[in-house]
């Protein structure tokens, strides 16, 4: 018989984050081969917990929670986010244009499908969270990168991203604190980048998962209050901030002028019914996350663990004679750079993978975010401050190695 063959949309659809990499790292385990995994976004594994009282609120309301619910979400649950986007500033926010998801990964497919047609382009950042790609492209959409280079703090320039718009570009992403480069833009540029959605009627999506992680007094500014009556969607939810991911609890906000997106919210509201409902149990969960007072602070002070174990990127990158990095102001990543003057020949995923193989540390190369001829990796701050010592000692021995081989084989170009 032949064998299924899938969708040719998959062609182009990328997650390495849980790819080959990972694979091997789950083989090396099964043979015995202890591995620091530096590769995912998920506090729970880092001995994280979901803070008590949203635990509490899901367990006194799970008789209620045993039918389908809302195919927008929970009313209650939508009122505590409405609310909490009018107090940033958010212009038209209702409770019915309050989306729960499945996580903002659900949400992310959903606002992308109500709005593309085949052909159609959005404009995302490179580096990108993969999925902002996947998403485009799974829904017949095409990505257009605009570039965040280490040289400009991994900030985007407005004046390239306009450049990028063509008739068929439909929607500009920003991924802000930013995964992976923990970079946090200010309003100054944000206030750029309205404007050029405005003058070219772009939908803006914002993903703000991370609004509150934040480093060294960097503010967040929410891009709703910016874009103020221009049609916005604001991504956030309870994995990051609440240390909640297996929750699988995201939510959107629509703001702007609702005469220019009655139609798109209807879209919206007609994908979540299809889907029937969000997981209606942790739900319960948002109003004490969004109403009480929020516990990350205490991990993010310098105190805290978040703070340390960034520090603790900053003195192995500062200690190396083979890296550097732009300091992350928030989000849970760094994304430091092997330097051309070290290494002149190098590849981000053959030296991920010599990492994983020689020394049994398990990163994401730069290239698994969309950039070209990357020299980068994501590391995620979320184990120990100590373990994070370790790594940057395991690398140094591989970068080491790499760079006496490369030596050798300059020599010899030189002699020919």
């Amino acid at each position: 018989m032949s064998p299924i063959k899938p969708s040719a949309h998959l062609a182009e659809v990328r997650y390495e984050i849980r790819g080959a990499l990972t694979r091997r790292a789950r083989e090396l385990e099964a043979a015995g081969t202890p591995i620091i995994k530096l590769n995912i976004g998920n506090p729970a594994r880092y001995g994280f917990s979901v803070p008590a009282h949203l635990r509490e609120a899901i367990a006194a309301h799970l008789h209620e929670s045993e039918a389908y619910g809302h195919e927008q979400g929970l009313e209650e649950a939508r009122e505590a986010i409405a609310a909490q986007q009018r107090a940033r500033g958010a212009r038209h926010v209702q409770v019915e244009r309050i989306f729960i998801g499945n996580g903002v990964s659900e949400l992310i497919d959903l606002s992308l499908r109500a709005l593309l047609q085949p052909g159609d382009e959005v404009l995302l950042p490179s580096p990108d969270y993969p999925l902002w790609s996947a998403a485009t492209i799974l829904n017949g959409g095409v990505p257009r990168y605009y570039r965040c280079l280490a040289e400009h703090r991994h900030m985007p320039d407005p004046d390239e991203m306009e450049a990028l718009i063509t008739p068929r570009t439909r929607a500009l992403v920003l991924v802000n604190p930013n995964n992976p480069t923990g970079a946090v833009y200010p309003r100054a540029l944000l206030e750029q980048i309205v404007d050029i959605a405005a003058r070219h009627r772009l939908l803006l999506l914002c993903d703000e998962i991370y609004d509150q992680i934040l480093y060294d007094g960097t503010p967040f500014q929410p891009l709703a209050e910016v874009a103020g009556n221009h049609p916005c969607l604001s991504f956030g939810g309870l994995s990051k901030v609440h240390r909640a991911c297996g929750y699988r609890v995201g939510w959107l906000s629509l703001s702007g002028d609702p005469a220019r997106t009655h139609e798109y919210r209807d879209a919206l509201q007609l994908l979540a019914a299809l889907r029937l409902c969000a997981n209606v149990t942790a739900q319960w969960a948002v109003i004490p996350a969004l109403q009480d007072a929020p516990t990350i602070h205490a991990l993010t002070a310098p105190s805290g663990r978040l703070y340390q174990a960034r520090q603790a990127v900053l003195d192995g990158v500062a200690s190396s004679r083979f890296l550097d990095v732009v300091a992350p102001e928030g989000a849970i990543y760094a994304f430091p750079r092997i330097r051309s003057d070290a290494i002149a020949d190098f590849d981000d995923n053959a030296f991920a993978l010599r990492l994983l193989e020689e020394e049994s540390v398990l990163i994401v190369p730069g290239t698994s975010f969309n950039v070209p001829n990357s020299r980068h990796m994501r590391l995620t701050l979320l184990p120990e401050p100590a373990q994070l010592h370790e790594v940057f000692v395991r690398m140094e021995h591989v970068l080491e190695r790499m760079a006496a081989e490369e030596s050798p084989r300059a020599a010899a170009v030189a002699a020919r």
